[in-house]
């Protein structure tokens, strides 16, 4: 496939994430590029990008390699965004617009509409929005970027069960967005902890600690995992 040049980390940063490049396996820029349809240069930045993100680690004798972040990095994450989030919802009580909340206000509804009838497989990309929407509208550009890679890394490390109460759930963001329109910077923030905290409680690692030796000897052998390759 050719994307255009400025796309390649989004390209290779979504692959990775997707498990189309397993933990530690080799990311040669040649063959990046030929996947890509692109030269080795914007292919080079992407790397360097991916390794200041945590996604790449630059390995002596192998090159740019996917990381493989351990259990307690992978934990780190998790109460990082519980720290963050409930900070960047009090901020959005004080800066958002009426166009945040308009949107938020949309996807509430259309969450909550999901939620009731049972649309599951929806309700995963729209808390994502939700989340999303709600970090832009804290007017922090360096704390929407923080949580935008928090997010991405949490969903390359981490599984998340579905919801048991995913209509409570939907509740809860309505309850963040009627804080946020009235400016209520405390209760914004409180609620979106609570939120958090239960959310957290869902998310199940996808890398078993046992088989961390296998698949460092497995993966030591290999180039680019181009047998996985989805496209």
């Amino acid at each position: 496939m050719r994307i255009p040049a400025h796309s390649v980390c989004t390209a290779i940063r979504d692959d990775i994430v997707a498990g189309v490049y397993e933990r530690g396996s080799r990311l040669t820029e040649e063959l990046l590029a030929r996947r890509y349809g692109v030269s080795r240069v914007p292919v080079r930045e992407a790397l360097r990008t991916l390794e200041a993100e945590g996604f790449v680690v630059t390995r002596r004798h192998a090159g740019a390699c996917v990381a493989e972040p351990t259990e307690q990095e992978g934990a780190d994450l998790l109460e990082m965004r519980l720290l963050l989030e409930p900070l960047a919802a009090a901020r959005a009580a004080q800066r958002r617009t009426e166009a945040h909340l308009k949107v938020l206000r949309g996807l509430v509804r259309l969450g909550q509409e999901r939620a009731r009838r049972g649309y599951s497989d929806d309700l995963r990309s729209l808390g994502g929005w939700f989340h999303e929407t709600l970090a832009q509208a804290a007017g922090s550009p360096a704390l929407t970027s923080t949580l935008t890679q928090l997010r991405h890394r949490i969903a390359w490390m981490y599984a998340v069960e579905a919801a048991a109460g995913p209509v409570e759930s939907w509740a809860e963001h309505g309850a963040i967005v009627d804080a946020v329109a009235r400016g209520d910077a405390e209760r914004a923030r409180t609620l979106t902890s609570h939120h958090g905290e239960r959310s957290t409680a869902a998310h199940r690692l996808r890398f078993a600690a046992g088989a961390e030796r296998a698949e460092r000897v497995r993966n030591s052998q290999r180039a680019v995992n181009t047998p996985s390759l989805r496209h």
